[in-house]
């Protein structure tokens, strides 16, 4: 900030809604001094009105859709000035009200839920992926920037009303989900800084609720605290829902502090799933009310008639409600008016769905069911079970040895340890029927009614109460303490084939308070890359700093401990002569809630320190890092050094020619068969290969070997610290080619070494080694003798191997290429790998690649036929093509229609397929070992577990 600020201000970006309240500084920081920011926004063609409410959603019109007058808000002459527009925004957009309306009448161009989006890692955040399953020819943007442009628009409106005090220049803090993890609270930071903000704090959403609530109480508020002793903060928003304990002890002064004790994991499950059910109900009775068979809408329509329920929800969970409420999906294009369908709504059923499904009465033992259950689309990952009641009872369990401190239980008490104080917020919980069913269940649970604080505005509070937080740090009101909401470890080497791990930063841990680990020291290396595998947990358990433990591969797998992305830099000396360094380690939590750790090296000569710092970014260049991790390897691991040095070393005097015909068989011989070599073995054989590349020349033997071993350790090509730092070193190599270019056994090495390495390669790259290879699979090749001749040189097969793991390409490639597949299988003569090549690249359910860049349902569908054709009991590779084609992935977008799935399902009954082949294309199912082989073409590393 370049000023003295003039406002505390505090932006609840919402998943639903987007509100800002502020706080003027010139005067009393009491309650009263805490308005609600109205946001000017397009409400109809060419009005503008202010609201209390940003809805957060854009629409993306089509052009000429809308007049360009229609769309002017009191800041659009300022658009022309290239510094006051959004970077990378489209030309035409319309965010709020307005937005909202118009998405729920054209099908496939309103972006919902990017915030949902900014905390889904199976996605590239960064890449133009909304709206999810858009209209044809729609142009797209990033859940980071759909984030930037309410932020943006925010900015904008009160500019345009403060021109005296620019938001960049007051104190402003975001309202996060307290279950963000680094990655998702980093892109938050992103988006605000594209959207023009200055310097920004990070707040936790239950933690908003709670001083909103506080401030809300005045002079009552230690009064009333003194009746409780542990609160739930339970906030179910659109697209999350958010679990907090906050402890209240007596303080300094006898007077009542409070203490975050406890925050739940990540739970994508709010309203929105509500509305989604009732979406699926209403279109079931649509389909029923036609005539001909039924027919699933497309996930454009789909989404247009979830803001349809949306509204018959809220209105039929209201006071007062009606009987019913019609719901309308619209056609499209010439019939959008005699398209249209409609259903009616009961008041019973929205409560049977709302109450039943996800806050049903149930006992305090029930939990989650682990299934991923019918309600998923538009590609989220939604919770696994819609019961907010059940994950309620489980983050109470799983935080049970907290609340039984807090409420002065002992183990043996049979009470149910549930909190004795609750506050709702949310807009789930602005219909008093789903208040009041929640307050049931808890009440049931702990055996005695449970306080219900009062929350008068939900939709408002989150960002009053950053407001509330901004004067708690000025000191004017009761600041809540609890600091790191997990405790963080750093990965060590393994024991008896367990993780060790060392407590960086214990929970509980306030801002900006330093932990040094003292008592243990560790040896820096100078000079070149160093990384740090972190983990953390919410855990009640206290650890202290410095504290070792073991992790097990079922604490990895159950999420009690989370597995954080590595932190990788290059530690410079002082000294140019030094090459390592004895240092200790130093944490401290960040105001935006991030980890920093310092590397501390004393100096005792001069009494000084240096120090290495290190800050948890959601991306790292890597492009010059390299791997350093000190994992522990087999102890003969230095004799697979030396064999791999006999055949290449940089020495030729001692090269024994004969070694290389031997060496796999040699390494083998050292560690075992090279399908039990697990991750750090393989990547630290790679490294060593890698030292040796330009030695591959040596002769043909040498490159095929080198490649052989190479691409085996280095396979998929990512899910490993640093994996992307070792394949920029390869690749640039490529344009090279191969040494040996007449001899077909290295040019199937060459081929094979890449589609190991495919899932590592960028777009770009894998786009490179298309361009080289097309030209093979295209069917004229076929009558080209000279083609001919390179394609048997060349090894045609494994071409075809090849492009089928490039799945960074653009679908017109992919599309272009099985079609190219499926001419060429009219031939006898054809490879049948060509029919796993298709399955590959049109699966529903991308291995490596981002899920927004499959081929489209309907081109899928119109080559099915081509392979029902086929022999599926001579030719298995066609059958499982056809399983890939039609894998259930449960999103609407990329999932064949009932008839098509229904076909696959009886032609593999009837020729005996696996059991688990149907079970990929009648339900969501994660891969096996077994299957994701045959996906991927062998078996993956021991310790390598592809999330999907």
């Amino acid at each position: 900030m370049t000023a003295q600020p003039k406002y505390l201000i505090g932006i609840d970006l919402g998943t639903t809604h987007t509100v800002v309240a502020y706080a003027d500084l010139n005067k009393a920081l009491t309650h009263d001094n805490c308005q609600i920011f109205e946001i000017e926004q397009l409400v109809a063609p060419g009005e503008v009105a202010k609201k209390p409410l940003l809805p957060s959603f854009r629409y993306h019109p089509a052009p000429g859709e809308l007049n360009e007058n229609d769309l002017t808000l009191p800041w659009s002459h300022l658009n022309t000035d290239p510094q006051f527009k959004l970077p990378g925004e489209l030309p035409q957009v319309v965010i709020g009200e307005w937005a909202r309306e118009l998405g729920s009448k054209v099908d496939g161009r309103q972006v919902v839920s990017a915030k949902s989006w900014l905390s889904h890692p199976q996605v590239d955040r960064s890449a133009d992926i909304l709206p999810w399953a858009g209209a044809e020819g729609i142009e797209k943007v990033s859940p980071v920037l759909a984030s930037a442009s309410y932020l943006d628009h925010v900015r904008k409106a009160w500019n345009h009303g403060n021109p005296d005090a620019p938001l960049e220049q007051q104190e402003v803090i975001i309202t996060v989900p307290a279950s963000f993890d680094e990655g998702a609270r980093s892109l938050t930071i992103e988006a605000a800084e594209m959207a023009g903000f200055g310097k920004v704090l990070l707040l936790e959403e239950p933690q908003a609720v709670c001083y909103d609530w506080y401030a809300r109480q005045g002079e009552n508020a230690q009064s009333l605290l003194a009746k409780l002793k542990l609160l739930l903060v339970c906030d179910v928003g659109g697209g999350t829902t958010d679990l907090s304990l906050i402890k209240v002890t007596e303080g300094k002064d006898q007077t009542l502090a409070l203490t975050r004790v406890g925050v739940g994991n990540h739970l994508m499950l709010g309203g929105d799933n509500v509305d989604l059910a009732l979406a699926h109900m209403a279109e079931q009775q649509i389909n029923s009310a036609g005539s001909g068979t039924p027919k699933k809408l497309s996930a454009a329509s789909l989404s247009q008639l979830i803001q349809q329920t949306r509204k018959a929800k809220e209105l039929l969970l209201s006071d007062q409600a009606p009987e019913s409420a019609k719901v309308t999906v619209l056609g499209s294009g010439a019939k959008l008016i005699g398209g249209s369908k409609s259903c009616l709504l009961t008041q019973s059923q929205v409560r049977k769905v709302a109450l039943d499904g996800f806050f049903p009465e149930i006992p305090f033992e029930d939990r989650p069911n682990k299934r991923r259950s019918a309600v998923v689309e538009f590609g989220l990952p939604y919770a696994s079970d819609p019961a907010v009641s059940k994950h309620l009872a489980e983050f109470i369990g799983q935080h049970e040895a907290a609340c039984r401190e807090a409420l002065g239980l002992n183990e043996d008490d049979a009470q149910n340890p549930v909190p004795d104080a609750v506050l709702f917020n949310g807009g789930v919980f602005n219909s008093p029927t789903l208040t009041e069913r929640s307050l049931s269940v808890l009440s049931h649970w702990r055996q005695t009614p449970i306080l219900h604080l009062d929350n008068q505005n939900p939709d408002l509070a989150v960002a009053k109460g950053a407001v509330a937080y901004a004067k708690a740090r000025r000191g004017a009101q009761l600041k809540i303490g609890g600091g790191s909401a997990r405790t963080f470890f750093l990965g060590l080497n393994k024991e008896k084939g367990q993780q060790q791990a060392v407590c960086l930063l214990p929970k509980g841990t306030e801002e900006d308070q330093e932990q040094t680990l003292s008592e243990r020291r560790f040896s820096l290396q100078l000079g070149q890359p160093v990384q740090f595998h972190l983990f953390s947990t919410t855990a009640d358990r206290q650890f202290q700093p410095g504290e070792i433990i073991s992790l097990s591969d079922e604490d990895l797998s159950s999420q009690a401990f989370i597995s954080l992305p590595p932190l990788v830099a290059v530690m410079d000396s002082e000294s140019s002569n030094a090459t390592t360094m004895e240092v200790s380690l130093a944490t401290t939590l960040t105001e935006v809630g991030t980890l920093k750790i310092d590397c501390v090296a004393e100096n005792e000569a001069t009494e000084s320190q240096q120090r290495w710092q290190l800050e948890f970014e959601i991306r790292k260049n890597l492009s010059k890092q390299r791997d350093t991790a000190s994992e522990q390897l087999p102890a003969n691991f230095d004799q697979v050094t030396e064999k791999v040095s006999d055949v290449f070393g940089s020495s030729k005097k001692d090269n024994n020619p004969k070694a290389v015909k031997t060496l796999r068989a040699d390494i083998e011989k050292l560690l075992g068969k090279r399908d039990t070599w697990e991750i750090p073995v393989l990547r630290a054989l790679f490294d060593l290969l890698l030292e040796g590349k330009n030695r591959r020349r040596r002769s043909a033997a040498h490159e095929r070997v080198w490649l052989n071993l190479a691409g085996y350790s280095l396979r998929p090509g990512f899910g490993y610290p640093v994996d992307d730092w070792r394949i920029q070193q390869v690749w640039s190599h490529y344009q090279h080619g191969i040494q040996f270019n007449q001899e077909t056994p290295v040019w199937i090495e060459w081929w094979t070494f890449w589609r190991r390495a495919a899932g590592g390669l960028s777009s770009e790259q894998q786009t490179k080694l298309y361009k080289d290879i097309s030209k093979f699979l295209n069917p004229s090749a076929l009558t080209n003798r000279k083609l001919q001749a390179e394609l048997k040189q060349k090894s045609y097969e494994d071409m075809v191997k090849l492009v089928a793991t490039l799945e960074h390409l653009p679908v017109e490639d992919k599309t272009q290429t099985i079609k190219w597949l499926l001419k060429r299988l009219e031939k006898p003569s054809e490879t049948i790998t060509s029919w796993w090549a298709i399955g590959r690249m049109a699966s529903r359910v991308p291995f490596h690649g981002s899920a927004h860049n499959v081929i489209d349902k309907s081109q899928v569908q119109s080559w099915l036929p081509q392979l029902l054709k086929a022999d599926w009991k001579k030719n298995q590779q066609a059958a499982f093509a056809a399983v890939l084609m039609t894998r259930m992935s449960g999103d609407r977008a990329r999932d064949i229609d009932d008839e098509w799935r229904n076909k696959v399902v009886e032609k593999l009954t009837m020729v005996k397929a696996p059991v688990s082949w149907i079970e990929m294309v009648q339900t969501v199912k994660e891969l096996d070992e077994a299957e994701t082989k045959k996906v991927f073409g062998e078996g993956l590393p021991i310790g390598l577990k592809l999330i999907q």
